[in-house]
Order: C-alpha cells, then sequence, then structure tokens
C-alpha cells in the first residue's frame, strides 16, 4: 500500500482479502486459538514463529487496523490499546524505569499531565515540563544521564499550540533519546510527524479516528527510525529478556524492537488490550477519516473567522488564522488545514463561558472533542480541574477558555448556534 494516496490507504490498508474471503473485515470475536501441535505454540512462547497466542497479546481484527494506522502513519508497526492514555503509559514504560526521567512539553492534555506527574512519580518515574517560553538552552538543561525520551502533542488540547516537531526532534536527538509525539487532533491526514523526524507516534483514537464517540482506544505507532543500540542506552532492548528465554528485541526483531517488545513484554503484562469488536467499528470509522477531516477543517476555519470578528469575544485561538502565533508552524506542518478544535474567550471570564455554554442548542456540553457531531467544554473546570493555577497557565488555560469541537455538520448552522448563545 506505500504507493497509494493517504486517502486510499483509509479504505484499503491493514486488510486486503484473499480469494474467496469476506470482503469486510472480520471480527474474530474470540480469546483463544488452535494450534496443530505443541511445538509450534512452543515457538510462538519463544517468539520464534508469526501467530496469535492469546487476544490479550494479539487479535486478528486488531492487527488488520494496526497495521492500517501504521501504513496511515508511515510506520513499521502499530501496538493498539484499550485507550489513548495506555498508549501513552506503554509508550513510556517501554523504555523507561524507575530512577529515570523523561521531558514534555507543558501544553499537553491535563489528563496527561496528571498520566505524567502523579501517576509515573509513584512509579518512581519523574517528568520535566518544559514551558512554551524556555530558551533551548534551557530546555537542553532538563536532560541528563537517566532521560529516555521527550514528548509533545502536534495540536495541544486545548490550548492548540503547534508543536515545532523538528525543532524538537533535534533536541531530544542531541541527547540521544527518541521524541514521542502525540497526534492525536491532527491524525495522519494533516500531518504525519515522522516525515518532520518524530519517532514515535501514539494517538487516542477515541477522537477523530474514531470520531463518532462510539469506542474508546489507543495506539503506539513505530518509526523504525530510532537506532536503540547506539551508546548502550537502551539495553532492555539491546540485552536478553529473560521472560522469552533470553530474546535481544533489537536482534531478533530489528526495526520492529520497540513495538515488539511494548506488545510482546508490556501487553502481556498489563493487559490493557482493546476488543475486536470496538477495533472493527474503529476500522470502519477510519475509512472516512480523510473525508471528516477535510469538513472539520474548513467548518473550523468558518467559525474562527467569526469568532474572531465578533464584539461579544475577547480572543479566539486557531493555529490557521492569520492572527495565531502558531499560524507559520501550522502552515509548515498542517498546509492542508488545522484540526476542527477552537478555543476561545468570551468577553465577561468564566461567568460567560458558562452563560455561553448553557445557551448552545445545536451543539452540546460533553467530556469528549474530535466527534462528528459539534460539542463543547470549559476545561479549567473539567477536564483539567486537577492542575493547580501555575499548570494551568503552562498548559495555556485561563478561567474563561471555552473548547468548542467543531463538528461536520452545515458550518452556517454551526455559526447561528454560536450567534445566538453569544446574545448577538
Amino acid at each position: 500500500m506505500s504507493d497509494y494516496k493517504i486517502e486510499t490507504k483509509c479504505i484499503q490498508s491493514g486488510y486486503q482479502p484473499k480469494n474467496g474471503e469476506p470482503r469486510v473485515l472480520p471480527i474474530y470475536q474470540s480469546t483463544t486459538y488452535k494450534y496443530d501441535s505443541s511445538e509450534f505454540l512452543g515457538d510462538l512462547f519463544d517468539l520464534k514463529a508469526a501467530g496469535h497466542m492469546y487476544t490479550r497479546i494479539s487479535n486478528p481484527t486488531v492487527e488488520h487496523v494496526e497495521n492500517k494506522i501504521a501504513d496511515l502513519e508511515g510506520g513499521v508497526g502499530a501496538m493498539l490499546t484499550s485507550s489513548g492514555q495506555a498508549a501513552n503509559l506503554m509508550a513510556i514504560l517501554n523504555i523507561t524505569s524507575a530512577g529515570q526521567n523523561f521531558v514534555s512539553l507543558s501544553a499537553i492534555y491535563g489528563g496527561t499531565v496528571n498520566l505524567f506527574a502523579v501517576t509515573l512519580k509513584k512509579m518512581g518515574i519523574e517528568v520535566r515540563f518544559a514551558t512554551p517560553d524556555m530558551t533551548d538552552e534551557e530546555v537542553d538543561a532538563l536532560f541528563d544521564e537517566n532521560t529516555r525520551l521527550m514528548f509533545g502533542e502536534t495540536v495541544a488540547n486545548p490550548a492548540l499550540t503547534v508543536l515545532d516537531i523538528e525543532k524538537y526532534a533535534n533536541i531530544a536527538h542531541s541527547h540521544g533519546v527518541p521524541l514521542v509525539v502525540d497526534n492525536t487532533f491532527p491524525t495522519p491526514i494533516l500531518t504525519r510527524p515522522f516525515e518532520f523526524g518524530a519517532d514515535i507516534v501514539v494517538h487516542s483514537t477515541t477522537k477523530y479516528m474514531d470520531g463518532h464517540a462510539t469506542v474508546v482506544g489507543g495506539v503506539v505507532v513505530d518509526s523504525g527510525n530510532f537506532d536503540w543500540t547506539k551508546d548502550g542506552k537502551y539495553p532492555e532492548l539491546t540485552t536478553p529478556d529473560e521472560s522469552y528465554h533470553g530474546v535481544v528485541y533489537t536482534e531478533n526483531f530489528g526495526k520492529l524492537a520497540y513495538i515488539t517488545k511494548a506488545r510482546v513484554q508490556l501487553m502481556r503484562d498489563l493487559g490493557s488490550s482493546p476488543s475486536p469488536i470496538a477495533m472493527f467499528l474503529l476500522n470502519m470509522n477510519l475509512e472516512t477519516l480523510h473525508l471528516r477531516m477535510k469538513q472539520h477543517s474548513e467548518n473550523a476555519l468558518k467559525v474562527a473567522k467569526f469568532l474572531e470578528a465578533s464584539d461579544k469575544v475577547e480572543w479566539v485561538n486557531y493555529p490557521m488564522l492569520e492572527s495565531s502565533p502558531d499560524y507559520e508552524l501550522c502552515k509548515k506542518y498542517m498546509p492542508n488545514g488545522a484540526p476542527g478544535v477552537i478555543s476561545f474567550g468570551p468577553k465577561g471570564g468564566r461567568e460567560a463561558a458558562v452563560k455561553f455554554m448553557d445557551s448552545l442548542k445545536l451543539a452540546s456540553i460533553v467530556v469528549h472533542v474530535a466527534d462528528a457531531r459539534t460539542c463543547v467544554l470549559h476545561p479549567a473546570s473539567t477536564t483539567h480541574r486537577q492542575l493547580t493555577d501555575k499548570q494551568l497557565v503552562d498548559a495555556g488555560i485561563g478561567p474563561e477558555l471555552v473548547r468548542m469541537s467543531i463538528g461536520i455538520e452545515n458550518a452556517d448552522d454551526i455559526i447561528a448556534d454560536i450567534k445566538q448563545a453569544l446574545g448577538e
């Protein structure tokens, strides 16, 4: 599928039926598999043969969807998980242990901040946040010999700051560590981080990839480009794994070392596996991803321009607006459009924000984003309410900030709903 355009890959990649097989990806709703010999099963457990041992680790339906997403991102392999947070956790734990640390940009989703700063801290893993105002030298100072990776979101949720992927890839690589990028908001339709130097990509597939608020999921995608053998920095990949009779991932699996270890070790032990039927639904929705992202982008730009011109609005943040400080970065990394999420502040602060949301008729107040339906949320009092005032500032979130996820309805209807809710 490597020669096809990404629109074709959305539909055709991952599952190619053979003669007489079902045209639509089947749901392999089975926890287990039958084998013709105990010797073959033993080879599976020794990682000497390819196949499925148990659905907690892998499943044919899930595997086909993983292959599709890997192809969309331009990676060598992918591993689907039960949620986006599980994907973030797996991506980090795969190469990070107690006593080590990693660097993260501060402008990321509030739930991810809690995962990094609270839960991983309890595991003995330290996160060091790089704030947007830091110089390159200040960011460099966050790294030391125990730093394992750098993390950022392509488009931050909900601050909507655009990650300078090339810049941070160069910084990470200068310290001998990979750059892990959460590409949830743009999806590979709008940008492919591997093309700009990122090494690992994660997604909450719950968002645009599903796009219909039906299936929770996540994915880790491996570029296959990072050299894990350099300087002996990653012994978990370059020395024998005794839980698999001494297999060395870089020797046995080459470019697939990272994603193979994530599956056969972490997924085996942590069990954050998605259900086959959920991934069947995800696959169906991926087939229209390219169409939906185009409509989300077009609608969001129209709405953002309306809000920018409204005298009821204090400020608007959307990276495709020429007034956005990230406009040039957006054009560089997302030349065909930005995701459908806008943040803005109605005049009157928090009280005005709440009144606006309660007055909407078409748009729904939900704890979700990136849906086909337009929806709205107040992050400071919901998804990010556990953050301190300083963390809120570092994440680019003010008390008046409204996060609006623009759906694929008619843009005029969305604007009319916003207009009446603002009291215009």
